[in-house]
């Protein structure tokens, strides 16, 4: 288990990213050398071949001027041969060639006789012969139909008459053999030798230089694992401005927000649960109402009068209007939450809605004895938004203000115009709301002493479902409360001429 274990930490190690860098470079070392190796081994014969050629420039004059080539138009032959062979004894390297003026060949002396070409370009020969031999010049091998060599090259006269020319191999086969394997072997030691020493230092050097660079790019792996294995607190330590730098940066905003993410979601979540509770305690508050109610008709039902039965039934219709108005608020919340629901913008009559929902609650806030006033100019503009959106909005603003109104109260909607916008506020002389609670009487979450003075009047969503409202046209409402003296809600609708000019408020997220 130990050894196991033992291997798969060596295997990780060497599975780094250094290793693996490393081992790049190490490999773009090796085939650099090797490059380096054929780049210096074709220079060396090059130069050789090269330095050959100037030094031996000469030859083929020499026997073109010294011999002569041609009678009465015929070859000399013997004499070639003997002037050939002479040559080739000297200087065993060479090759040597009689060429008519076609270029195509009339004799020659060359070991073996292995000869594979019967015509020699003349091209590279007339260049060497115009430049007298100063540049370096390759030209056709007769014993190899593809390969070239150095050579020397003169025109061949008889009495003033170009017959042709002396082309003479300074590099002939059996040279090409010998100086192969003794350079060869030279130049292939030396450069190898070269190459691993050269690649043994930049190798030392590389890899010194590329665990200085990986070595913030390990801390920053460590402190990603740690993070990964739940230390939520890890983060990257910022030293200089670079890429890393940037990574590192990028790494804890990213690291930030998911604990941010992470906290929020355990927030939620609890949040929910009270949800949870909250809304089955409001439940079944009214089931349990209702379902006591019946089972007293069902048990009394000889012995109760009419007035107590229509009593009893009323208590029942009162607790089935409450069950479902939270369904309903609960259904119209999660559909605005998940953005189901759109608004329909319209130009309408802002100040004839006011009128109208004031109508429709005037009897509600009688029962309490609490006024119900609307204050605004006969001139207003029209308003551009949803119309039935906004009726919901005032509804559950003046229910809100009704509920926590005590008796004899006053609740005023106050509409004005100011610019591109009419301003809506509607301001009671209820109880208040804590200065704790004020941030939250708008999340659907919370509890506050407002939302629920007594348990009868219900958990009460339409707060949550104002804001949502609202945040799908792109309005924000804000609050203003003191406890004891009374709350003030207002926020603010386009105006319908302001949004045909400049396009505000004419889409809705």
């Amino acid at each position: 288990m130990k050894k196991d274990k033992a291997y798969t930490i060596k295997r990780k190690f060497f599975q780094g990213l250094f290793w693996k860098i490393g081992g790049a470079f190490l490999a773009v070392l090796v085939i650099l050398g090797l490059i380096y190796v054929y780049i210096s081994a074709f220079t060396a014969e090059m130069y050789f071949q090269e330095a050959s050629q100037k030094l031996n420039a000469e030859v083929a004059s020499h026997i073109a001027n010294d011999t002569r080539c041609f009678i009465n138009g015929k070859i000399n032959n013997n004499v070639l041969q003997e002037v050939f062979h002479n040559v080739m004894v000297v200087n065993p390297s060479i090759e040597v060639y009689l060429l008519d003026t076609q270029g195509n060949i009339l004799t020659y002396y060359a070991p073996n006789k292995t000869i594979k070409l019967k015509k020699v370009p003349l091209e590279p020969i007339n260049e060497f012969i115009s430049d007298e031999g100063n540049s370096f010049h390759m030209g056709a091998d007769p014993k190899n139909e593809e390969g070239e060599k150095t050579f020397s090259a003169a025109k061949v006269y008889e009495e003033g008459i170009f017959r042709g020319y002396i082309y003479v191999i300074l590099g002939g086969e059996e040279y090409e053999h010998a100086s192969q394997f003794v350079f060869g072997s030279y130049i292939l030691r030396l450069g190898f030798r070269s190459m691993v020493i050269s690649i043994i230092a930049a190798a030392l050097i590389g890899l010194v230089a590329l665990a200085y660079i990986t070595r913030n790019l390990r801390g920053i792996v460590l402190v990603i694992r740690r993070f990964k294995n739940g230390d939520l607190t890890a983060r990257i330590k910022i030293k200089s401005k670079s890429e890393l730098s940037e990574f590192g940066e990028s790494f804890n905003e990213m690291a930030d927000t998911i604990v941010n993410n992470i906290s929020e979601m355990k927030t939620m979540d609890n949040l929910r649960r009270e949800l949870v509770a909250n809304v089955s305690h409001d439940l079944r508050t009214p089931l349990a109402t209702i379902q006591g109610y019946v089972e007293t008709i069902l048990i009394k039902a000889e012995s109760l009068s009419d007035e107590e039965r229509k009593n009893y039934m009323q208590t029942i219709l009162s607790s089935t209007e409450r069950l479902k108005k939270l369904v309903t608020e609960l259904f119209e919340l999660s559909k605005l939450e998940a953005r189901e629901t759109k608004p329909k913008p319209e130009p309408f009559s802002l100040a004839e809605l006011i009128q109208d929902v004031q109508q429709k609650n005037i009897i509600i806030a009688e029962t309490k004895n609490i006024k119900l006033l609307v204050d605004f100019a006969y001139n207003l503009p029209m308003a551009y938004a949803d119309i039935s959106m906004i009726e919901k909005v005032l509804q559950n603003l003046i229910e809100n203000s009704v509920k926590f109104t005590p008796q004899n109260g006053q609740i005023t909607i106050s509409l004005r115009h100011d610019k591109d916008v009419i301003i809506v506020m509607l301001k009671d002389n209820g109880i208040g709301i804590k200065k704790d609670d004020l941030p939250f009487i708008f999340d659907r979450y919370h509890q506050g002493s407002r939302l629920r003075p007594n348990s009868s009047e219900g958990l009460g969503l339409g707060l949550a479902i104002v804001k949502k409202i609202l945040e799908v046209h792109n309005i924000k409402i804000s609050v203003k409360s003191e406890e004891g003296k009374g709350t003030s809600f207002s926020f603010n609708v386009p105006v319908y001429k302001s949004s045909i000019k400049t396009g505000k408020h004419l889409e809705y997220s």
